[in-house]
């Protein structure tokens, strides 16, 4: 994992640093990815399962709606079954309505979870509003556990957005459109709960703020002026953000411009996942955006040819293919094994015109013949050619040097 500019933008400080459960986040440390679960939390099989999975599948945070009392009291259950499976990914408490009670009636709750994330636009309303984030700000000072403030403009408190908008229209010239003044009370809603945090004995190095919103322009807004107004963690994602390929673009085109300019603390990509399908498909698409602007390692990279005129037979593709499932199969075992393995960079080609060039570049790298071309594939290991293959057995014969490169060049872990 490399390391990476954090939190701010350029000239500015970092962001505090804090740790849920035993992971580092914020100042200097890699950007955190994070996910959350769709069970019904008061199922702890399920939960536990799902945490899993998306714990095996790279996610170092996991969020779990926390909303009635036997959800609560499936917490401690979910966190054993966990530690039994030797998974200790911290649990964030997922708050709306009713957290205040339902952390003050189930200790064991409170004391099972590494985070608590907290919604300003739902945690009380009218009188109650103060006393109830009171309570669970009190409780988190009780028990040192860090809060997310997660402000959300599809609930956005609505005596913030009043104020706001009473306070435009006071101006002798009201100049403000109403999606600049959602972003001032947005801002507002999360500056001034952290503050009341911090006024009840939270210390600013426990908060992580929030600003979702489900627009792309908004998003990286908010964001901008948030980094440049406070010092707090900064949680990222684009609420809401869709289905299939649209959600995977809207994040991305999102996080990826936020990250570049050094904001951003931990992600969380919430995409919406096909009827049945596996949760984990937001927790690739978060690495996948750290691994594209080098802010994390988390996998070999297969660099693959597009394909055009010149490679007419379907081979590249379904070496590519093959290729790519073999690091993702292989990598469960070479990750306990290998310093570094992460690093790999393999290259599948599909003719002479960038092939050999682009396989020359990565660690190993095989550029197939396209159409017309000569039935052979030479491949280059660290740019030197070591190997012609041919045949019916080509792509075995490629995977298996593949093998022998990592175990070769990737320092065993015991040693």
């Amino acid at each position: 994992m490399t390391a990476h500019f954090c939190g701010k933008l350029p000239g500015q400080p970092d962001t505090h640093s804090c740790r849920v459960g035993g992971v580092p986040l914020g100042g200097k440390s890699p950007v955190v990815v994070q996910s959350m679960t769709n069970t019904d939390t008061a199922d702890a099989e399920a939960t536990a399962r799902q945490c899993f999975e998306l714990s095996q599948a790279g996610s170092e945070l996991v969020r779990i709606t926390v909303n009635t009392p036997e959800a609560a009291a499936a917490v401690p259950e979910i966190r054993r079954r966990l530690d039994d499976l030797d998974c200790p990914v911290p649990l964030i408490g997922d708050f709306h309505y009713n957290g205040h009670r339902l952390l003050a009636d189930c200790p064991d709750c409170a004391i099972a979870l590494a985070k608590y994330r907290i919604n300003p636009g739902n945690v009380g309303f009218g009188q109650k509003k103060d006393a109830q984030f009171s309570a669970m700000i009190d409780l988190a000072c009780r028990y040192e556990k860090p809060v997310r403030i997660g402000v959300n403009w599809g609930s956005l408190d609505p005596s913030v957005l009043a104020r706001m908008m009473d306070e435009n229209n006071r101006r002798h010239a009201p100049d403000r459109s109403l999606s600049e003044i959602m972003r001032a009370a947005l801002l507002a809603s999360a500056l001034e709960s952290a503050e009341r945090a911090e006024e009840l004995g939270l210390p600013g190095e426990r908060i992580i703020l929030s600003c979702k919103v489900s627009a792309v322009p908004d998003l990286i807004a908010i964001y901008r002026e948030l980094a440049a107004r406070c010092r707090y963690a900064l949680h990222l994602g684009l609420t809401e953000a869709g289905m299939g390929s649209r959600g995977v673009v809207a994040s991305t085109a999102a996080l990826a411009v936020l990250l570049e300019e050094g904001i951003g603390d931990t992600i969380r990509v919430s995409l919406t996942p096909e009827p049945g399908a596996p949760r984990k498909k937001e927790v690739e698409v978060a690495q996948d955006i750290l691994q594209s602007l080098g802010l994390r390692v988390f996998a070999p990279q297969v660099i693959a040819c597009p394909g055009c005129g010149r490679t007419t037979s379907s081979l590249f593709q379904e070496l590519a293919q093959r290729v790519q499932a073999f690091l993702q199969t292989k990598m469960v075992e070479w990750q306990k094994q290998y310093a570094g393995v992460e690093h790999l960079r393999v290259a599948v080609m599909g003719c002479v015109v960038n092939g050999p060039g682009e396989s020359r570049h990565a660690q190993v790298g095989i550029s197939l013949p396209g159409a017309g071309e000569a039935p052979s594939a030479p491949v280059y290991e660290d740019g030197v050619k070591t190997a012609t293959l041919k045949g019916e057995h080509l792509a075995d014969e490629f995977l298996d040097i593949i093998t022998r490169y990592v175990a070769r060049n990737y320092a065993r872990k015991e040693e």
